[in-house]
């Protein structure tokens, strides 16, 4: 397992400065914002990419910043509670490196090396173990939070209880998160993954049915290659292991899928087997992958698009996609997405629903009877001049009582994205954390700015209405 270069951890007993270095960095973001005096819309400047769909004209690259690149830091590990609290800005593999000290790691470890806690709370991260857990987030304790007017608030389920859940899902528009308190779990050395391959989506379906009611193995995911060609992937924690292989260079994780009948990795090669890419890796030659294959991943691509910018497309980008599915539903969608997409393979992560959440709409919850939803993921779909293929996912959505991440691309008028993201507890808590709206609503950053659309001055307030 490649452990090398670990940052210093902390027990709880031990003393420590950094506590008080943590304090300092809130007192300087809290007092950037408490003397702001502009009516510009204010957004992060992060260490890391951030890992959404790029855009040419997004907005948010000429807002003024707040930087939170130094909220960096692991502040304690607690290996008997077995728990990890830390600043927003580390990454989920600097988290891993540290807490596997223990024999623990996060519950939910997103795909991609340079996502970090807080995107993953911000946005929408899961894996191969939120057939179990749920989401990142579903695995939080506590959040502390830097409102627009400076003022620190500490959330969890008892203390700030609404602020806490609509964190999750809010791209940096309820406020600053600046540290969050996590679980952990034990874990083994090796992961040893087998690989079942079913000609139907019915017979796929009742495979991750019966490991979700069974709860007997530690990971689950799979890709559709096509509509008779169906792999689940599935992963038990291994001590020991005859073999291991990884996925890091001159070979792909996702090529490997259809080719295997079982596989072992590393823990660490296991949780970021896909980093190089989920569906469709480049290079794709072999020559091309042994003189840049080390070079190519989810940063050096996100860091290329955030600074070439002016060169992405105009119009009609590739779909980058995930959407969630109720499990019941599955098969009504996939029936449309074979018709009109016809686009293989699709990343499939069973989602255990693990509350009514708020930030959806109570109206949009009736429509949901479902325990388990699928995450299906589409990645690189190249649009035909003529169609709005992300409108047309967002249609179709509509007609299975389905949703989708924020990350990409987002046509939603300002109604029908009301009708599913829940705008009163929304603007319950931006009351609360934000009043003037600098940090813009959910709908304006996420569907008109993200797209180059003129937007409302942010000092007149909210444009939810």
């Amino acid at each position: 397992m490649q452990m090398d270069s670990e940052p210093s951890v902390l027990l709880p007993a031990e003393p420590t400065r950094r506590d008080a270095r943590h304090e300092a960095k809130i007192e300087r973001i809290a007092r950037q914002l408490r003397q702001r005096t502009s009516t510009r819309p204010v957004s992060f400047k992060k260490k890391t990419p951030p890992h959404q769909v790029p855009k040419r004209f997004d907005q948010r690259r000429a807002d003024e910043k707040i930087d939170l690149s130094d909220l960096d830091q692991i502040l304690e590990i607690d290996p008997v509670a077995m728990t990890c609290t830390a600043e927003p800005a580390i990454t989920f593999e600097e988290v891993v490196r540290a807490t596997w000290r223990y024999g623990l790691v996060p519950i939910i470890v997103p795909e991609h090396k340079t996502i970090t806690l807080g995107g993953a709370v911000a946005g929408c991260s899961i894996e191969s173990m939120s057939f179990r857990d749920g989401g990142f987030h579903d695995t939080c304790l506590e959040y502390e939070l830097i409102t627009a007017k400076g003022d620190v608030l500490r959330c969890s389920p008892r203390e700030n209880p609404l602020v806490f859940q609509m964190i999750h899902g809010s791209f940096g528009t309820l406020g600053v998160l600046s540290k969050l308190k996590f679980k952990l779990i034990r874990a083994a050395p090796y992961v040893h993954v087998t690989y079942e391959t079913y000609s139907t989506l019915e017979a796929f379906q009742q495979a991750i049915w019966r490991y979700f009611r069974a709860q007997d193995v530690d990971y689950l995911d799979g890709q559709i290659f096509s509509p008779t060609k169906h792999v689940l992937c599935v992963g038990r924690f291994a001590e020991r292991a005859p073999y291991v292989s990884r996925y890091d260079w001159l070979k792909a994780y996702c090529e490997s899928i259809p080719r295997r009948s079982e596989d072992y990795l590393t823990l660490y090669d296991y949780l970021y087997r896909y980093d190089r890419g989920v569906t469709h890796v480049t290079p794709k030659s072999l020559v091309g992958r042994a003189l840049f294959g080390k070079l190519v991943h989810s940063d050096s691509v996100l860091r290329a698009a955030d600074r070439f910018h002016r060169f992405l497309p105009k119009k009609n980008p590739p779909v980058i996609v995930d959407v969630f599915i109720p499990f019941s539903r599955t098969a009504e969608f996939m029936d449309w997405y074979h018709r009109e997409m016809h686009f293989y393979p699709v990343w499939c992560v069973p989602y255990r629903r693990m509350r009514d959440y708020e930030w959806q709409t109570p109206r949009w919850w009736s429509g949901v009877k479902d325990p388990l939803f699928l995450d299906l993921a589409v990645y690189g779909l190249k649009q035909q001049p003529g169609r709005n293929i992300y409108k047309e996912f967002e249609d179709e959505l509509q007609q299975v009582n389905g949703t989708k991440t924020l990350i990409s691309y987002n046509y939603y008028d300002e109604q029908t994205f009301w009708s599913i993201w829940n705008k009163e507890t929304w603007q319950a808590v931006k009351q609360v954390t934000d009043p003037d709206n600098i940090f813009r609503d959910l709908y304006t950053k996420t569907c008109r700015a993200a797209l180059g659309m003129q937007e409302q001055t942010p000092g007149s307030g909210t444009s939810v209405h």
